[in-house]
């Protein structure tokens, strides 16, 4: 979904027709509806993780940089 959604800008960024890849784009998240809805339907009550969440639990991929320097922050 993520690659679609950078197709999508960047086609607009370049002022180009994205029609195609936008109706894409909505297809995917008319289906992630749909499964989030089948899963709530089947008793799943958890809060689902939004991209805070994810970009928050990532691990830092440089915590210490060159010369065994901390990476700031």
């Amino acid at each position: 979904m993520a690659d679609v959604e950078a197709s999508v800008r960047d086609l607009i960024n370049r002022d180009r027709d994205c029609t195609e890849r936008a109706r894409a784009q909505m297809d995917l998240r008319r289906k992630i509806n749909l499964l989030i809805g089948e899963w709530k339907t089947a008793g799943g009550g958890e809060v689902l993780p939004d991209i805070r969440d994810r970009v928050r639990l990532r691990p830092l991929k440089n915590e210490i940089g060159p010369a065994g320097v901390a990476a700031r922050r």
